[in-house]
């Protein structure tokens, strides 16, 4: 490449990501206001939860009628990065928001990861219209937009980009895509922060030195952390799939998801478990007296209410249930108790989500360099035991998790059946990027 088209290519990026970095930091900016305005009024006037199944009847019936060709969410974007022909609608970004804040005012548990990544994936896509780029650039614009959103929601521009990278193929990292992911993930959350929102600050756990003896302990604990992954992916697919089927109308299943949701609330005896749950994630870094079972309460709330159909994502609250299991997993086995909650915090996510190095990377954004090497060892011992599953069933893998050769074809997620796929090279001929 010469100098001077290098250059060109350079200025093109810095360009393209800046502009989806801006769209992207608005967005969050607006999302996260309304967020959490929305959770101090339903905090304020509980008697608002009761309300969640008429909600999720209303929204049902507006996604069920203009929402149908966004229905797909995170899954759509990461489509829309591998199929030329999948697009991702404008009208996304307006309709998750509402419908996110709408499901928080309410009290469904869910998180903000899924609407920040669908509302990038969303504005990216416009972009790439509006400059009438070509297939090629479009894909790393839709990866730009996917590391825009998740960095400037949280505050953790680094990991937004690697997270833009990693989501979109597991086994493989395009760095075609880093220059424009890191730059709108930058320039997003710049944006945020100038438009005045403020990110939750989490305590920094204090350093402990890595032995033998703590190394023992953190496999253990990733077994564990491996375990509750897999049980919130089958159960939360597992919901969505039964209730699709037994409910096919969607304003109805939502409804019944309310219902469910509000009994659960009942039966808790506390809203601890509704919305975000953050006062429960900080409270996890602090108390060694948590609930044994908070991490199981919190699983059970956000299966039912995203398997229902309602709208937000799982980080936060896979942030919830992996500090909770991590103060409880650091008490049972003499760790820290808030290093515990800060390792258990990003590799539930971690495993849950196929990636392990954007959430170690998150983590010493969010919580300091002292939790590492702890949370890279128990994030990626995690990974690698959930086998083939994840929260993002469009997530293309390049080769299988126990390693061999790349596989002939970047094949989804949804198409590996599970474990069975180990002994198995799908058919087809190499995919896009496939190589190398």
């Amino acid at each position: 490449m010469s100098v001077s088209r290098g250059a060109r290519a350079l200025a093109q990026w810095l360009l393209l990501g800046a502009v989806v970095g801006v769209v992207c930091g608005v967005a969050s900016a607006v999302f996260l206001y309304l967020l959490e305005e929305a959770t101090r009024f339903r905090e304020a006037h509980e008697g608002l939860v009761y309300a969640l199944p008429l909600a999720g009847l209303v929204l049902g019936a507006v996604y069920g009628k203009w929402g149908v060709p966004i229905r797909g969410g995170n899954n759509l974007v990461l489509d829309a990065v591998h199929e030329g022909d999948a697009q991702v609608p404008l009208r996304m970004a307006p309709m998750v928001l509402v419908g996110t804040v709408l499901t928080h005012l309410f009290g469904g548990s869910a998180g903000r990861e899924g609407t920040a990544v669908q509302m990038g994936g969303s504005l990216a896509d416009a972009v790439a219209r509006r400059f009438r780029v070509g297939p090629e650039t479009r894909r790393e614009l839709l990866a730009a937009g996917i590391a825009g959103g998740f960095g400037s929601v949280f505050g953790t521009p680094v990991a937004g980009a690697v997270f833009g990278l990693e989501v979109v193929v597991v086994g493989r990292l395009g760095y075609e895509a880093l220059l424009p992911a890191l730059t709108a993930s930058i320039v997003g959350d710049l944006v945020t922060r100038g438009l005045g929102i403020g990110h939750t600050a989490y305590p920094v756990p204090g350093e402990l030195p890595l032995t033998a003896w703590v190394l023992a302990k953190w496999l253990v604990f990733a077994v564990a952390v491996a375990v509750v992954a897999v049980v919130f992916v089958e159960l939360t697919h597992g919901l969505k799939k039964v209730s699709e089927k037994r409910v096919p109308w969607l304003p109805a299943r939502m409804a019944l998801g309310g219902v469910a949701v509000v009994a659960l609330w009942k039966l808790a005896g506390t809203d601890a478990y509704l919305g975000l749950g953050v006062p429960g994630i900080l409270r996890a870094f602090e108390d060694p007296a948590l609930p044994e079972s908070a991490f199981a309460w919190k699983l059970v709330f956000t299966a039912v209410t995203l398997g229902a159909g309602f709208l937000g994502g799982e980080v936060t609250p896979l942030f919830f249930i992996g500090a909770a299991l991590g103060n409880v997993l650091a008490r049972l086995l003499g760790l820290p108790v808030d290093l515990g909650a800060a390792v258990g915090l990003a590799a539930l996510f971690a495993a849950a989500a196929n990636t392990p190095l954007a959430l170690s990377i998150m983590a010493v954004e969010l919580l300091g360099a002292s939790v590492l090497p702890h949370v890279v060892i128990v994030s990626t011992v995690a990974y690698l035991l959930t086998g083939h599953r994840g929260i993002y069933p469009a997530q293309r893998f390049a080769r299988l998790k126990h390693g061999g050769p790349l596989l002939r074809r970047l094949v989804p997620l949804r198409e590996l059946p599970g474990e069975d796929a180990a002994g198995r090279e799908p058919p087809g001929p190499k995919g896009p990027g496939s190589g190398g």
